[in-house]
């Protein structure tokens, strides 16, 4: 770096100076014409070699590639969107059997509701009845119960009458009466 400041400072005085500077040649072609004679032998080098047939196919087998991959995303796209349109069918037969399901499940749950209401219908009657039945013993019993009391309290009221009314002279006279009716 440091040779590049001195060359610098050399180029800056041989200015002031007024100084000529020499030109760079080599067999008498300047720089320019060795440059452009370096370009033409590698253009024709190239040419020599098919280096623009080589590019040519290596852009065409590029370019084939790409179609392919392309082509091979269309086919991906299509069979992505079958499958979609498959699933979106599906989501709509699930939804129709859903609703097909819960209008079944309304109907069974009505029927059940209907049945539970004519069984319990019917079990309101049958205690009815059997209550009816109950209280209908239960009166049958009470004045089997009375009529037995009172038959109890007759017969007794009636030995004490019996008892307190009949001596032998009325005993005599209804044995006579009973004996003069056969």
């Amino acid at each position: 770096m440091a040779n590049l400041f001195v060359l610098a400072a050399e180029a800056a005085e041989a200015a002031e100076h007024g100084a000529a500077h020499a030109a760079p040649e080599a067999f008498g072609l300047g720089p320019v014409t060795w440059v452009a004679l370096a370009m033409t032998v590698l253009i024709l080098v190239a040419i020599w070699k098919k280096v623009p047939a080589m590019i040519t196919s290596g852009l065409d087998n590029n370019i084939a590639e790409i179609r392919k991959q392309l082509d091979e995303a269309k086919a991906l796209r299509a069979e992505a969107e079958a499958l979609r349109q498959e699933y979106a069918d599906k989501i709509a037969g699930a939804e129709k059997d859903a609703a097909a399901m819960i209008e079944h499940a309304k109907s069974e749950a009505d029927a059940i509701v209907a049945k539970a209401e004519v069984d319990t219908k019917a079990l309101i009657k049958r205690r009815e009845k059997m209550a009816e039945d109950k209280i209908a013993a239960a009166e049958r019993g009470a004045i089997a119960e009375l009529r037995a009391k009172a038959a109890n309290a007759a017969a007794s009221a009636a030995r004490q009458l019996i008892a307190a009314n009949h001596n032998a002279k009325a005993d005599k006279s209804l044995v006579d009466e009973a004996i003069g009716g056969i």
